[in-house]
């Protein structure tokens, strides 16, 4: 389900990730929860959910990279 606000965020994105870096997560999967909520919308047998978190967590890695234990913005 689509996240309200970053305190929502599972705790193994909010712990790794800076604070932009959840807004921008936050922002892409709240989008794609809309875009890929029929299955005829998404490929292969991932489940929503699944297919949503891959399109935050590659938005995410549009702006940062990850550095060691750390995200870095680019």
């Amino acid at each position: 389900m689509p996240y309200d606000n970053l305190k929502d965020l599972p705790k193994s994105v909010r712990h790794v990730l800076p604070k932009h870096a959840q807004e921008i997560y936050i922002a892409a999967f709240n989008n794609a929860w809309d875009q890929y909520k029929d299955a005829k919308d998404r490929q292969g047998d991932d489940s929503q959910e699944e297919v949503v978190h891959k399109v935050a967590w590659a938005a995410v890695k549009q702006k940062y990279k990850k550095d060691g234990d750390k995200w870095k913005r680019k």
